[in-house]
């Protein structure tokens, strides 16, 4: 199958989903919560993007939902809400918008097509045995999307609380979103340049990631955290809001980081070098080798 027939199917399965989330939101039982709506409508697109993958016998059919959802999730909240716009709505949106247009390129520039899957999908699944199915669903599907509602929760914040103007934080958090956005599409660049010119079992240690060894997911974690800046400035006291990026961290420190550095170290053994010498997420000057 080639690459523009498996993103026609990625893209009929995602028009479903989505057309799915927007029924139930518009016509379905409301919840006494308009935050709960939405993670309703989310979690039936999810499912239907699960049998999609299903189908297909592949998962990373669920790959771009993770940079898609977002901006329809805010728009649906937005209109749902129907309260006055203010500034920082736009802001968000901006970044928001920003950064789902970078990393949904990105994704469609990467991908194969429908003969590749994410390396961690079959590893995952076939450590999980007779279980494969449900952590095809939970781990694969529904986890990420959990992940990322939680995210978005100060988005709801600002689209629901629109009463406070634009403080010295917004400008903060506008700063943090754009230059992690930024900060991704740069790392990406560098890397697609390298992979062109690499030698065999050479690691990857120049430009950003002279600086870090993950400068795209510490990109991707500061994305997460100018929203959550965007909802602490909207509702000064809902620090919690900022739970979404925390889970980020926890998730790329605890799980997708040692998954790469793992693979890494197995196929580069010269990637031990650069563990001794780059910093491992924060950007900083590296190491001298030794």
């Amino acid at each position: 199958m080639s690459k523009t027939e498996s993103l026609v199917r990625v893209g009929i399965a995602y028009v479903v989903a989505f057309g799915a989330g927007a029924l139930w939101f518009a016509y379905g039982p409301a919840t006494p919560h308009l935050w709960l709506d939405g993670l309703i409508a989310d979690l039936i697109a999810t499912v239907v993007v699960f049998i999609a993958s299903r189908i297909h016998k592949n998962s990373s059919f669920y790959d771009a939902y993770w940079s898609v959802l977002p901006p329809l999730l805010m728009l649906a909240w937005w209109i749902e809400a129907g309260r006055p716009t203010c500034g920082r709505v736009w802001l968000v949106a901006f970044v928001m918008v920003l950064w789902a247009v970078r990393l949904t390129g990105n994704w469609i520039y990467a991908w194969p097509g429908m003969h590749h899957e994410d390396w961690r999908y079959p590893m995952l699944k076939e450590k999980a045995g007779r279980a494969e199915l449900v952590v095809d669903l939970m781990a694969i599907h529904v986890f990420p999307t959990l992940q990322v509602f939680l995210g978005m929760l100060p988005v709801y914040l600002v689209v629901t609380r629109t009463d406070r103007t634009l403080s010295w934080l917004d400008v903060v958090a506008l700063v943090v979103g754009i230059g992690a956005v930024v900060l991704e599409f740069t790392a990406d660049r560098q890397m697609y340049r390298f992979a062109r010119v690499r030698q065999p079992g050479q690691a990857m240690d120049r430009g950003l990631w002279s600086w870090s060894r993950h400068p795209n997911y510490f990109g991707e974690f500061s994305f997460w955290l100018a929203l959550g800046l965007f909802g602490v400035a909207a509702a000064p006291h809902d620090w919690w809001v900022l739970v979404g990026a925390v889970g980020m961290f926890v998730l790329f420190e605890g799980a997708s980081i040692p998954m790469m550095e793992q693979r890494s170290l197995e196929r580069r053994p010269s990637y031990a070098d650069v563990i001794a010498r780059v910093p491992r997420f924060v950007p900083r000057p590296p190491r001298k080798g030794s």
